[in-house]
């Protein structure tokens, strides 16, 4: 599988930029640098039925992915993850199609695999020696993970009051882990600072263009799972917010390929009301989410102040005639408690906080009884046994 890669362009000003250097956010406007793709070429060979026979993982779509050469295509055989039909949820909410990603099936148990294992892997392809990572806990644990694969050594900036789970995993996945008295925002700066001292390579979310590239292989599964259709709405929690603009970015690439229509999700984007600064941007509408003072809630993804990319996860909401949502930390450990009995997943809080959010939007009418849609459980609850009791 040859990658069509071809350069890279801002997502907010267009400049465009040599693909094979290694490189964080634009050098004109430091926003988040985007993968773009000879998609004319790749459709003469690359189509729906070509991935019969591929492995099952998320490099069977290589000729729209970012790594060059096979040897650096690091696999802990991430992605593929199935798709479940929720009869019982589904029958509480007055719903008949309605479905979970479950993402915890990956490597390190989130869906923080794909997006750590391309960004990993690019950037030992283009000689990174050294990458770090400020984390709330699962993409520090991807990063260790595809770096031990890499033999590279790897930093990561946690904050101190992470579940020690986390911090255990990292540390036997060989990374030197700093504990941090702050938020992923304070992390991020000690990251920033050994970038400027050149120590390492930062992979934070969307500081690099690679992340996102393996997020968007959500988009192309999502595909696969309803034969070349996709699903009415899709509602994701969001912190860095790499999976909506991934999977929105995957859905306009299947489109010039012609795999799918001009149809498109309704995207619903959710967060804790603890920390909420797309909705209140959303609500606000507004392009660009002012920082969220005292971030809190238990669902550790969920707690990011600051969205490099909030821009991109505001056009695709709204492009998509989707909405933001925010919801209690209560309404969160209740889905939680709810989701296992009924379905037989224990997922993470910021998984349970789509079924808290799909509440709301059953009470406001906002989705109908016989559509399709697809809740993204992004990671296990086995990291979060303390909120359970």
């Amino acid at each position: 599988m040859k990658s069509y890669l071809t350069h890279l362009e801002c997502a907010w000003c267009h400049q465009t930029y040599d693909a094979d250097q290694l490189i964080n956010l634009c050098p004109d406007c430091g926003k988040p640098l985007l993968a773009r793709y000879d998609i004319d070429s790749a459709r003469q060979t690359f189509s729906r039925a070509s991935l019969g026979g591929r492995p099952a993982n998320l490099w069977r779509y290589g000729e729209m992915l970012p790594v060059r050469d096979p040897a650096y295509r690091y696999t802990l055989n991430e992605g593929y993850t199935p798709l479940i039909k929720l009869d019982r949820l589904g029958q509480a909410l007055g719903l008949t199609n309605l479905y979970a990603k479950d993402e915890s099936l990956n490597p390190t148990a989130s869906f923080k695999a794909r997006g750590l294992v391309m960004a990993v892997s690019r950037a030992a392809e283009l000689g990174a020696k050294a990458i770090a990572i400020p984390t709330a806990g699962n993409a520090g644990s991807a990063m260790a993970a595809y770096a031990a694969r890499a033999g590279l050594p790897a930093h990561i900036y946690t904050p101190q009051d992470v579940p020690s789970i986390f911090v255990a995993e990292m540390k036997a996945l060989g990374a030197q882990v700093t504990l941090v008295d702050g938020l992923i925002t304070d992390c991020a700066r000690y990251v920033r600072e050994g970038v400027e001292e050149g120590h390492w390579f930062d992979v934070s979310t969307l500081k690099e263009p690679y992340r996102v590239e393996g997020k968007k292989t959500m988009g192309y599964e999502l595909a696969e799972h309803f034969d070349g259709e996709l699903p009415d709405v899709v509602i994701y929690p969001t912190g860095g917010g790499t999976g909506i603009i991934g999977m929105w970015k995957a859905f306009d690439e299947m489109e010039q390929l012609g795999w799918i229509s001009a149809d498109r999700p309704r995207m619903i984007s959710v967060q804790s009301a603890g920390c909420a600064p797309i909705v209140r941007a959303y609500e606000q509408g507004v392009e660009l989410a002012e920082p969220w003072q005292n971030a809190k809630t238990i669902a550790d993804g969920l707690r990011v102040p600051a969205a490099v990319g909030d821009f991109l996860i505001l056009r695709a909401v709204r492009d998509s005639g989707g909405t933001a949502i925010a919801v209690p930390d209560e309404e969160t450990s209740a889905a939680l408690h709810e989701i296992g009995p009924a379905e037989g997943l224990f997922v993470a809080p910021e998984a349970a906080a789509t079924l808290a959010a799909l509440r709301q939007l059953v009470a406001d009418g906002l989705v109908q009884r016989d559509e399709r849609i697809v809740l993204f459980f992004t990671g296990s609850g086995l990291k979060y046994s303390h909120l359970i009791h």
